[in-house]
């Protein structure tokens, strides 16, 4: 599977209404190489998300963005599929057209927690025919990971405070900052 496959999948994903149920019960019908390959090709767009800037839009976004909720905002942008994710990589600013109701979960935020084990969770569907949690199952799901490549995203290093980001994100900061979402 390639990167190109990953966003086919994405886009095909956003017709439905649960967009990572979607995604397992497609991958569960791939080889098991298929399967982490498309997660390879997942956690390098995360690693490639994981920006100081970014995380900056998503705290005026949310009011405040936990380590977690980066994760889950990621998840989110990922699954937007790759033009939308490309122009807020490219400029963080344009979420503030992009975000409707249209476009965030149930509770009105930015995030898809159940995306970021969409991988996992068809590899044991396929292993087991279940997605319950399975320790040895997910040790081997990280060393087939480990044997493709796999690397981790690199520390960032913070590049704002909270006071700086009006000024840094004045677009974002005029919709969310005094009103932001959830």
């Amino acid at each position: 599977m390639e990167q190109k496959d990953l966003w086919s999948l994405i886009e095909l994903s956003k017709s439905g209404d649960d967009q990572a149920e979607w995604i397992i019960e497609e991958l569960a019908q791939k080889k098991i190489e298929e399967v982490i390959d498309f997660e390879c090709h997942f956690q390098s767009l995360m690693n490639s998300s994981y920006q100081s800037r970014l995380w900056g839009a998503a705290y005026v976004l949310m009011g405040g963005c936990s380590d977690d909720a980066f994760d889950y905002f990621r998840g989110w942008l990922i699954g937007q599929g790759e033009e939308v994710f490309n122009k807020v990589l490219k400029d963080p600013e344009f979420l503030a057209e992009y975000i409707s109701e249209d476009n965030l979960d149930e509770e009105g935020f930015p995030q898809n927690e159940e995306l970021l084990s969409a991988g996992l969770d068809a590899y044991s569907l396929i292993k087991t025919g279940d997605t319950e949690w399975n320790d040895s199952i997910y040790d081997e799901f990280l060393e087939a990971l480990d044997q493709k490549g796999l690397q981790p995203a690199k520390e960032i290093e913070f590049d704002w405070e909270e006071e700086d980001l009006e000024g840094l994100f004045p677009i974002l900061w005029k919709r969310f900052g005094e009103n932001p979402l959830g």
